[in-house]
């Protein structure tokens, strides 16, 4: 049995991951990032202050939140980092298959780059793609789900929305991102929905060639209709619906996903061996 600790357990990310190691073969312990707040010592989830005592004969942590920068210093065990801002310097997990051999520590990816990694295997026939991100606040754990009812309460009793969580207004707004360097035609749109990102994509076929449907890979399952976010929202799979012209030539590709069910739980499960 797989031993491991969860750092940053009372987070939305912490409780997540939690949840999903104690329903596989695994022994988790729940850690805090420090001393125990009192919401932390009468919540629901039984949570520990950190310790390197308490890492020893561990397999594997994993870093929901930041803990005190000595609390790792010469573990031994594998580490994960699925931080929304992890350590850059470390490499990523990869898009496919168990933990590379003689890799210390594995970031997780952004949801989006898995999800543009599996274009090619959805689809036969793939030329140019475009289109439109709509992204959810869950990206930013805690911060973000806060933030949001924060700013949609102010707004609902006249009062301006405190800033400081988002960064940005979001309650009741749809708000344009400019495409970062190396996005090309992608577009992302920040939405006031809590869970569930939705990934609306115009599809054109390779010259010479015509569109067609996969046997899509594992995590992903085609659908009748185009998922809505509150359908992924409640999803481990990542929902996929192709609206086809009729020659073939172009379609609108509907990819609905949650970012942390999907984007960080399934492929963490996966690097750890714990997949069902």
């Amino acid at each position: 049995m797989l031993k491991l600790a969860v750092i940053g357990a009372q987070t939305l990310l912490g409780r997540e991951l939690v949840s999903a190691l104690e329903a596989r073969d695994a022994s988790v312990l729940p850690l805090s990032i420090g001393a125990l707040t009192v919401e932390e010592e009468v919540g629901d989830l039984v949570v520990f202050a950190p310790s390197r005592l308490l890492l020893e004969g561990l397999d594997a942590v994993i870093l929901a939140d930041t803990p005190d920068l000595d609390l790792l210093e010469g573990f031994p065990g594998r580490i994960l980092d699925l931080r929304s801002e992890p350590e850059a310097r470390i490499d990523p997990m990869p898009l496919a298959g168990p933990w590379p051999q003689g890799a210390k520590s594995l970031r997780g990816r952004p949801a989006l780059e898995q999800v543009l990694a599996l274009l090619p295997s959805l689809l036969e026939g793939l030329g140019e793609v475009g289109g439109t991100h709509l992204r959810s606040v869950a990206w930013m754990g805690d911060r973000g789900l806060d933030g949001l009812v924060e700013q949609t309460l102010a707004v609902l009793n006249g009062e301006d929305p405190d800033l400081a969580k988002l960064g940005y207004r979001q309650a009741f707004e749809v708000v344009p991102v400019t495409p970062a360097a190396g996005k090309g035609r992608l577009m992302e749109i920040r939405v006031p929905s809590f869970h569930g990102d939705l990934l609306i994509l115009q599809v054109r076929a390779a010259d010479g060639l015509a569109l067609a449907k996969k046997t899509p890979p594992a995590g992903v399952k085609w659908v009748e209709a185009p998922p809505s976010s509150r359908d992924v929202a409640i999803s481990a799979d990542l929902l996929a619906h192709l609206d086809l012209a009729t020659d073939g030539k172009a379609a609108v590709l509907t990819l609905g996903f949650d970012p942390v069910l999907w984007g960080i739980l399934r492929p963490a499960m996966r690097v750890l061996g714990l997949m069902d």
